[in-house]
């Protein structure tokens, strides 16, 4: 009868301490050794999902044009305009959904011009970026429902971009137009794959 309960004590103390090692390891399942998700909320201004923040990748020159080519099925629609706000610049997003890989034309004109009309299209800010992307296409040929055109204003501190005015496809091309605050500034251009986006960094 001893020895019986001095083994059945013994198990029950070496279950204890089992299990007071397994909650402080990094063994998942296991309490507070479980290791916390790497996802997080995005920071106030910011759009989750959207591209790194900065990549590395060097700005424009004012006076120079960014160009990419499309590629594959050429049957991508603009679904959302966003603009953040980051440490050094502000970013517009062109979300895309459809099939394809965009290409884009940006550089600054002289005035905002529709597309389809010549008409000039109102813009607030100094400078106007024209950002069209190409690979684009009808939403009744993509299958995917088009951004429904609403301006969006810039950063609270409209440090650099002061709105975005969306213009709608037009011939294979999407163009949008940023007001840019004061002079002309450096800007680049990037995608980003998931999701499918391409964004536009103008530095402060």
């Amino acid at each position: 009868m001893t020895t019986t309960r001095f083994r059945t004590a013994a198990i029950a103390v070496a279950g204890v301490l089992l299990l007071a090692a397994c909650e402080g390891s990094d063994l998942p399942g296991y309490g507070s050794g479980v290791r916390p998700s790497s996802s997080a909320a995005a920071p106030s201004g910011t759009t989750s999902g959207s591209a790194p923040a900065d990549d590395g990748a060097s700005f424009t020159d004012p006076a120079e044009t960014s160009v990419a080519e499309p590629g594959g099925a050429q049957l991508l629609t603009v679904t959302d305009v966003t603009v953040e706000e980051h440490d050094g610049f502000d970013r517009v997003v062109l979300a895309l959904d459809g099939d394809g890989t965009p290409g884009w034309r940006v550089g600054y004109v002289d005035e905002a011009l529709d597309a389809g009309t010549g008409d000039v299209v109102p813009v607030a800010g100094d400078a106007v970026l024209e950002v069209a992307l190409t690979g684009t296409a009808m939403p009744m040929d993509s299958g995917v429902t088009e951004y429904g055109g609403d301006p969006v204003a810039g950063t609270r501190e409209a440090v650099a971009v002061a709105e975005v005015v969306y213009r709608f496809v037009f011939e294979g091309a999407t163009t949008a137009f940023v007001g840019v605050t004061g002079q002309a500034r450096p800007f680049r251009v990037q995608t980003h794959d998931d999701p499918l986006a391409v964004v536009v960094d103008v530095q402060r």
